[in-house]
């Protein structure tokens, strides 16, 4: 049955594909049939950035020009001194394609310590909503400046702002959306943004969706005056809802989910919002599983690589360190163009487009350098440096990008909101602890060779007939000093008058072993491996 439905939807320019289960939900954008987009969320886990709640400040810390919040969950939030006070130019910051949406640096009012201790003192109640969820060992990021999305509007509690988003570019149609907006019964104290969703919606579809949202506010407004702190006040919906709330639009040519109760729920949905784009919407009930059946789950593999290969036989290389992503571009196996220099532009063209795309699939942001091939055309540079401007405005997270530098290094930052798809998917290796590598070999055999003459120089006058010791390591270093240092380690005994014995024990780690007295069995030294820590 879905047979027929894939090759329909095959030939169509865009797809978003849902895969629903009790533990894991996932979310896939195809175009025509390449993954561009990915989200994951597991049921489980509590979703708090977008959420909004009534907490106690903890501690001011004027060194950091920040306060501490307790909200409710293990860790407390982190809040900016000039995030205490809400402003409208800091809410167009959470405007999408508004204000700085492509990583201007935020124009931010001095605040002083004195005024957030007289408005601010410890132990006094805040409303606040997360921008920014935990990351590693740091708690949550969250503002006084309150937005609340919906399918057609961005609506800020407190701001006298009424606009449309700078995306919507066609000036009709911004005359026409001016006329609705100045029509909508918004109270004083709202401010109102139209969505690029909202381009070519009917005017009773805004309406509706402005009830809805004055619902949802007065709620709110009834758990502020009457739930304690620290307490949710408001949660940003699943992420299933929130798909089909800023991800369904006229360009997505159907939307295909493999759970029959969700279907269901999404037909109610777009019911509400956007009933021209129920027909899109399919059930997927295939033998086989919706990615694997879409190709995707194959595509999923290969983002997660260190190495990422490009059409053109070149290669990126990404490396993720605590303060920033490096990505290396090689030229690879890359053939067929007309000289050394048209290779390199066509590598480097095709590997920040791809970077582009890696960067949005793996949610990763911060600090990101980009080691371009070097280019000696002025020219070459400038085109590759605004064809990622260009492969980044598809982007939702803001950025900032830096003409390339001299050392062909390209610098640009990438607004970092949760945690990457790669750690909600990914633990550290328990072998290596996140280090991604142990040591060779030959390392361990010098290592082991040192600690063994260190242990027979210390009990020699003990032992002046040879101290007898048991070597206990990893079957790999047991291999490696049968085959390539058994005469390194005759000659230790013959130096130190010892005799020596080897155990492999296949539960030590490669970088564990332990010198015993072969007789006594008591331990003369032993080497635990710790990794990172």
């Amino acid at each position: 049955m879905f047979g027929l439905l894939r090759r329909k939807i095959a030939k169509d320019a865009r797809e978003i594909i849902i895969n629903d289960e009790m533990l894991e939900t996932r979310v896939a954008v195809l175009d025509k049939g390449r993954l561009v987009d990915f989200k994951i969320e597991h049921p489980t886990e509590e979703r708090i950035v977008g959420s909004i709640y009534k907490g106690v400040v903890q501690n001011l810390e004027n060194s950091l020009h920040a306060a501490f919040v307790d909200i409710g969950l293990k860790k407390n939030a982190f809040i900016h001194y000039w995030d205490m006070f809400p402003e409208d130019i800091a809410r167009l910051e959470a405007i999408e394609g508004d204000g700085n949406s492509k990583g201007a640096p935020p124009r931010r009012r001095q605040v002083s310590a004195e005024q957030v201790a007289k408005a601010f003192p410890k132990g006094s109640e805040i409303v606040v909503q997360v921008t920014k969820g935990s990351i590693g060992s740091k708690g949550p990021r969250v503002t006084t400046n309150i937005s609340i999305p919906s399918r057609f509007f961005v609506m800020m509690p407190g701001s006298s702002l009424r606009g449309i988003s700078r995306k919507i570019e066609d000036e009709r149609e911004r005359k026409r959306l001016k006329k609705i907006l100045t029509r909508l019964p918004i109270p004083d104290g709202i401010g109102l943004i139209i969505r690029t969703a909202g381009a070519g919606a009917k005017s009773t579809s805004f309406v509706r969706d402005l009830r809805s949202l004055l619902e949802a506010w007065q709620l709110i407004q009834a758990g502020i005056r009457d739930k304690a702190p620290p307490s949710c006040l408001y949660q940003e919906p699943d992420l299933i809802e929130r798909t089909i709330r800023d991800s369904v639009t006229d360009e997505v040519d159907s939307i295909v989910i493999d759970s029959a109760e969700q279907y269901k729920r999404i037909q109610e949905l777009m019911g509400r919002i956007a009933r021209r784009v129920r027909g899109r919407i399919k059930h997927y009930d295939g033998a086989v599983p919706v990615f694997q059946h879409f190709n995707i789950e194959k595509q999923l593999a290969d983002v997660f690589r260190r190495k990422v290969s490009l059409k053109s036989g070149g290669c990126i290389v990404f490396d993720e360190t605590e303060a920033l992503i490096a990505i290396d571009v090689n030229t690879g196996q890359h053939r067929g163009a007309r000289s050394q220099e048209d290779a390199i532009l066509e590598v480097n063209l095709e590997a920040v487009e791809e970077v582009s795309r890696q960067l949005r699939l793996r949610n990763v942001g911060g600090l990101v350098v980009l080691d371009l091939i070097d280019m000696k055309s002025k020219k070459n540079r400038n085109q590759v440096y605004h064809a990622l401007k260009e492969a980044l405005r598809k982007d939702k997270a803001r950025t900032n990008v830096l003409p390339i530098s001299s050392l062909g290094l390209l610098e640009m930052t990438r607004q970092r909101v949760d945690e990457s798809v790669e750690s909600s998917m990914y633990d550290n290796c328990p072998y290596c602890r996140g280090r991604g590598s142990v040591k060779s070999g030959l390392s361990m055999s010098v290592e082991i060779q040192r600690h063994i003459a260190e242990v027979m120089r210390r009990h020699a006058r003990d032992y002046p007939d040879g101290l007898p010791l048991r070597v206990i390591v990893n079957p790999s270093v047991l291999n490696r000093f049968r085959e390539e240092d058994e005469d390194v380690l005759v000659n230790l005994e013959n130096k130190f008058h010892g005799r020596l014995a080897f155990r492999g024990d296949p539960a030590r780690h490669v970088e564990e072993f332990s010198i015993q007295h072969a007789e006594t069995n008591e331990v003369l030294y032993t080497h635990q491996y710790r990794g990172e820590d």
